[in-house]
């Protein structure tokens, strides 16, 4: 990694704009990384009045004022450079439910779903760090595991196409596959693995 002095700190209602700053430009500056925890359903019952993204913003906020946090930021001196949502597998809606990321086992794991870096601080390894930083929250939460379902292999794809992390990223973090791709999947779905850090190491 560059030689960059790198801090980590759990969302909180005050840092949800530092947020917005490390996802503006991508896939998540509408989503607010609410996309994994609730159903389309959900998502169309929630309140406010507005676009959709001004109430996921919200959404984000209200989680951020709870613990567990959502998610987790890593900065370098003041400057956000990423994010990373973080949570137990059962707070995740449509991760729990999609027939593309099904359960292991019966571990009750946490989840990282999704992970951006910002444009300009990309390919410096702070989202391995950052991942590791999320697991060590997990941990001290009382998570047993923590895992991710990256795309699988080790070739590479535009960022904003991988929010989900791709595998090289999850090994450098410790993790490793306990499931490869799924059979008899359609063409057009994204081969992923599940990968699993766990407690002990």
């Amino acid at each position: 990694m560059a030689d960059i002095d790198l801090t980590f700190q759990p969302l909180s209602p005050d840092r949800v704009e530092a947020m917005g700053q490390v996802l503006k430009g991508s896939w998540g500056s509408s989503c607010w990384c609410i996309h994994p925890r609730l159903t389309d359903k959900q998502m169309r019952a929630l309140p406010g009045d507005g676009p959709g993204s001004r109430k996921r913003r919200t959404e984000m906020e209200k989680l951020a004022a709870q613990n567990p946090a959502p998610g987790m930021l890593a900065y370098a001196g003041d400057q956000p450079v990423g994010w990373v949502a973080i949570a137990p597998r059962g707070e995740l809606c449509r991760v729990d439910a999609s027939r593309a990321t099904p359960r292991v086992d019966d571990v009750d794991v946490w989840v990282i779903p999704c992970i951006t870096i910002a444009r300009d601080w990309r390919g410096q390894g702070i989202g391995a760090e950052l991942i590791k930083a999320a697991a060590t929250y997990a941990f001290n939460q009382g998570a047993d595991a923590v895992e991710a379902y990256p795309r699988a292999g080790n070739l590479r794809t535009g960022d904003d196409n991988a929010y989900f992390g791709v595998q090289p990223l999850f090994r450098r973090a410790g993790f490793e596959v306990i499931r490869g791709p799924l059979p008899n999947t359609p063409k057009n779905w994204t081969p992923r693995v599940a990968m699993r850090l766990s407690r002990c190491g």
